[in-house]
C-alpha cells in the first residue's frame, strides 16, 4: 500500500463525514404549472422555506408570503399567453388553492373577489404620475 493510497481514502473519509453532517437543503414543493400545447414547462409556483415563489420562463420572478398574489400573477401570465393564441394549462395543487381561498376568506371575500380587489391594485401601480399643467418642465417645491 502507498502513501497516497491511504491518503485518498483518508480524504474520502473526511468529505463523506462532512456530507453527512452538512444540513439538508431546503425542501421545495412544486405547487402548480404552467404549460404550453407540447407540454413544455412556461412557469409555476414552489413553496420553499414557507415563501411561495412565482417562476417564469425558467426564471425566478417573485416570491411572497401570499399563496393568492403569487397565484393571481401566475393566472395572469396564463391569459397573457392566451391573448396571444397560445393554448396553456394550468394545474394547481390542492394545498396552493385551498391556502388561497383562506386567504382570500380571513379578509372577509371569495378568491374571486381577493382577485378583483388585487387587480385593480396593480392596475393603479401601473398607472404613470399625473404630470403638471405646464407639461412637467417645472420642479414642484
Amino acid at each position: 500500500m502507498s502513501i497516497h493510497s491511504k491518503a485518498r481514502r483518508d480524504a474520502k473519509k473526511r468529505k463523506a463525514a462532512k456530507a453527512a453532517n452538512a444540513p439538508a437543503p431546503p425542501a421545495i414543493e412544486p405547487h402548480a404549472e404552467m404549460r404550453d400545447s407540447s407540454g413544455q414547462l412556461l412557469g409555476g409556483i414552489v413553496r420553499r422555506d414557507g415563501e411561495w415563489t412565482l417562476g417564469l420562463g425558467g426564471r425566478i420572478v417573485g416570491g411572497s408570503d401570499s399563496a393568492a398574489k403569487v397565484l393571481i400573477m401566475l393566472k395572469r401570465a396564463a391569459a397573457l399567453h392566451e391573448r396571444t393564441g397560445e393554448t396553456v394549462q394550468l394545474k394547481f395543487s390542492p394545498a396552493l388553492s385551498a391556502a388561497a381561498a383562506q386567504e382570500a376568506a380571513d379578509r372577509g371575500l371569495s378568491f374571486e373577489q381577493f382577485e378583483a380587489e388585487f387587480e385593480k391594485e396593480l392596475a393603479e401601480a401601473q398607472r404613470p404620475p399625473l404630470e403638471s399643467q405646464s407639461g412637467g418642465n417645472e420642479a414642484v417645491h
